[in-house]
């Protein structure tokens, strides 16, 4: 996509353009730089000056655009008899904007067509093709039932993904994982206690694990427990990692590549003596942040963790960077800002951080490997490969009653690795967790 001319708006804008501009600019940016939508959107909503609630659109329009990226894709491209026209300038990214919202928001069509238009009509290069984009956009309006009538699910997923997913998972199974990232994801809460008679005060389902997955949708800041620390946001599937590390009180522990600290407030909450390290400053200070609003402690390291240098723990987390596909459900754009490439890179990393995180690991001690990814390569063979190069480390398996009996996320070796359509809940949407890989090692 080419970069769309920039327009910062005006008082004489039509109502809702400014967010339409903002997402199609998001759209095109992620899709052009491979970078994460969160980053980018905090990154352009802080200059943009928007109202909350045309930012708020703004990125509910990118988001839906990248769920559904290769159903807009599809459809927009058959009603184009020549193809996307060349040198159009923004011209596909609105486009794409303006599709998402015709086929799966609540947004009127006229306000979804009519602000597209005038939004091509702000580059000159977008302009040519206002008759052109305009008839493309009412005839997707006048034929979203049938297109919604025969949605395939894997047409959202790249193709290198969908072949990665068939050879390591089977054909259905990863189906089945693409139909799961259709749907919006639920939010899920780790609880200091009670997750019974916290479920009930937010309308909320207590899983199997023990997490809290909530039916509404409301600001989490505005709930009962927040402001008081009784709970925090993490999904049930990453909350399991910390939880089979079995940190106990007055145990030293390290969680290396540590924030924003989900995993370190788990740890810390169960008694252990915790040092969080990861690189980067900016997220080190949310997870201190976390620390003081749920009134834990843990001492926070600014540091490389493939180099970090201590005295060995008992126990040592490493939640390794990776591709990060097992989060597409909730971050949809990791589809299509990831590339074949990043995955050798990323095992290269991921290698150099576990090969460290045995070393600061005792004799005796557990090391438990995660990725938040579905790719065999960040997972079941990063562990193959670092036992064969690693002696005195043994796999020490996972059982099932250790994540709530849910066995069907346990490998023949006793690893974990949850999958997005697992774990059936009352509706599609209450259903699912993220893709998770976990290995816990114990040292001789």
């Amino acid at each position: 996509m080419a970069a769309p001319h920039e327009n910062r708006g005006s008082a004489d804008d039509a109502p809702g353009l400014a967010a339409r501009r903002l997402a199609a600019t998001l759209i095109d940016e992620v899709l052009r730089a491979g970078t994460a939508l969160d980053e980018t959107f905090e990154r352009m909503a802080a200059t943009a000056g928007l109202e909350p609630a045309d930012a708020g659109l703004a990125r509910a329009i990118a988001t839906v655009a990248f769920r559904r990226l290769g159903t807009i894709r599809q459809v927009v491209g058959a009603r184009l008899e020549r193809g996307s026209p060349r040198n159009s300038g923004p011209f596909e990214p609105i486009m794409v904007a303006a599709a998402a919202q015709l086929l799966f928001l609540d947004v009127p069509d006229h306000a979804a067509v009519d602000l597209a238009i005038r939004h091509l009509h702000e580059d000159s290069r977008s302009s040519r093709y206002v008759s052109l984009g305009n008839a493309v956009l009412r005839r997707l309006a006048r034929e979203r039932e049938a297109i919604l009538a025969n949605l395939d699910p894997l047409a959202n997923t790249p193709d290198w993904l969908r072949q990665s997913w068939t050879t390591q998972y089977g054909p259905d199974v990863a189906m089945a994982i693409a139909a799961a990232h259709a749907e919006e994801p639920p939010l899920d809460l780790t609880v200091k206690s009670d997750p019974a008679g916290w479920a009930g005060k937010l309308d909320g389902i207590v899983l199997p694990t023990g997490s809290v997955r909530l039916r509404g949708r409301e600001a989490v800041t505005g709930l009962p427990g927040f402001s008081e620390g009784e709970w925090w946001v993490q999904d049930a599937a990453a909350a399991l990692p910390a939880h089979l590390l079995n940190a106990r009180p007055g145990e030293r522990v390290a969680d290396l590549c540590a924030a924003p600290g989900g995993k370190t407030v788990q740890l810390a909450q169960a008694g252990a003596q915790v040092v969080a390290v990861d690189r980067s400053g900016p997220r080190l200070r949310r997870l201190k942040a976390n620390l003081d609003r749920l009134g834990l402690q843990a001492e926070v390291v600014t540091a490389d963790a493939s180099t970090y240098e201590a005295e060995p723990f008992d126990a040592v987390l490493l939640d390794a960077p990776c591709s990060a596909t097992g989060t597409i459900r909730r971050h949809p754009d990791v589809a299509w800002s990831k590339r074949p490439e990043d995955i050798a890179k990323l095992t290269a990393l991921q290698a150099r951080l576990l090969d460290q995180a045995g070393r600061l690991t005792r004799p005796g001690g557990r090391l438990v490997y995660c990725t938040c990814s579905l790719e065999h390569e960040e997972g079941e063979a990063q562990i193959e490969d670092f036992l064969a190069r690693t002696p005195g480390f043994a796999r020490d398996p996972i059982k099932p009653e250790e994540i709530g009996g849910q066995a069907e996320a346990l490998t023949p070796q006793g690893e974990l690795r949850t999958l997005p359509h697992q774990l059936a809940g009352e509706t599609p949407r209450l259903s699912g967790w993220a893709g998770f890989y976990a290995c816990r090692l114990i040292r001789s």
